[in-house]
């Protein structure tokens, strides 16, 4: 199973149970970066507080299962930013 699917797996009910819809994770690697963006959206408007929130609720279920073993940075945004 690809890392994104994984990852989906593992918080797409937290996102669902706050009243989010997860529209896509994205793992890929620029420069020397590794990048995690998970993409969401709402019904209604969304904001940099939302993203933020959502932020706060999946990072520690990724640092608990650790499904990542390369450093990487972690991007919650909007399917706006997300170019959906």
């Amino acid at each position: 199973m690809k890392i994104e699917e994984q990852v989906r797996t593992l918080i797409e009910d937290i996102i669902v149970q706050n009243n989010y819809h997860l529209v896509d994770v994205l793992y890929a690697k620029e420069g020397k970066i590794y990048n995690l963006t998970v993409i969401i959206d709402k019904d209604g408007n969304m904001d940099v507080e939302d993203c933020v929130k959502v932020s706060k609720l999946i990072n520690p279920l990724l640092d608990k299962a650790d499904l990542i073993k390369d450093s990487y940075i972690l991007d919650v945004c909007s399917r706006e930013k997300g170019g959906e």
